[in-house]
């Protein structure tokens, strides 16, 4: 974890159970999905006054051992028990991934298990090329599938349609 905070500020890192992995600069296509993305949940969970929609890059502490992501778009809502500052010390209530070239594998399935694991309500995982958007919502401690669709996602999370 010293290591991971050491880093110069905008280093695109992550520390997974104590393994650092860095990765470089997403690519023109994936930063358009994330921007549009990122507008809708503006347009629904700020403008509602839900809570607080925080694009990449941005450090998110799942714990204080070994786990530090830093997601595509992180989504905090009010009563969210963990603490904002600089960065985010505990769970978020919504992820969202935009998958890049080399790491679906990576989004799909390490940090959907690290993110079930620790009790993210929401995660998406989003295919810039086709816009196929997958969901996993937690219930019972497990991450069930939500219906997957093409620019668009239902959340059960937030209670609303979100089109990008």
């Amino acid at each position: 974890m010293q290591v991971y905070q050491s880093l110069p500020e905008g280093t695109l890192a992550e520390l997974i159970d104590n393994n650092l992995i860095m990765s470089p600069a997403p690519q023109f296509i994936h930063q358009q999905i994330q921007k549009k993305i990122t507008r809708a949940l503006d347009q629904w969970v700020e403008d509602q006054g839900l809570g607080f929609v925080v694009p990449a890059p941005f450090d998110v502490f799942l714990d204080n051992t070994g786990n530090a992501v830093q997601p595509d778009i992180t989504v905090i809502l009010k009563g969210n028990p963990g603490k904002l500052d600089q960065s985010f010390f505990g769970t978020p209530d919504l992820i969202v991934e935009v998958l890049s070239p080399g790491n679906s594998h990576y989004d799909l399935v390490k940090k959907r298990d690290l993110y079930e694991t620790f009790g993210v309500k929401e995660y998406w995982v989003v295919d810039p090329l086709t816009k196929d958007v997958t969901g996993f919502f937690l219930q019972v401690a497990r991450f069930i599938q939500l219906p997957s669709d093409q620019g668009k996602i239902e959340s059960r999370l937030l209670g609303c349609q979100l089109v990008f």
